[in-house]
């Protein structure tokens, strides 16, 4: 399950890094990173798609919030027998709340 975590989240930092240096043209020498091809790039996307330029980068945001959501439900459900007893174990080592309440009210007149 390691490896999955593994290969979502490196995709999502070499893409995380390329938009942030590349938006603010921190490019160390390197065309890849620069504003130019940056502006390039998303023209290119915007033209396949059919869509403006400006509009890829909040949609590559939802797709990626839904894409973890998603790998974390999966990773979650083959996971719930330990999910449920973490869950249950939490649960009876709370005490209850309600009647702590007393305990902590102040003797001030």
């Amino acid at each position: 399950m390691k490896w999955v975590l593994f290969f979502w989240a490196l995709p999502l930092v070499i893409l995380g890094s390329w938009y942030s240096l590349s938006y603010y043209d921190i490019n160390f020498g390197y065309m890849i990173l620069s504003r130019p091809m940056h502006d390039l790039v998303f023209q290119v996307y915007g033209n396949i798609l059919g869509i403006p330029p400006e509009t890829i980068p909040p949609l590559v945001l939802k797709a990626v919030i839904v894409d973890s959501a998603v790998l974390f439900l999966i990773v979650a459900f083959r996971r719930r027998k330990v999910v449920i007893a973490w869950w249950k174990a939490r649960q009876s080592r709370s005490p209850d709340v309600s009647l702590a309440i007393d305990d902590n009210l102040s003797s001030a007149p």
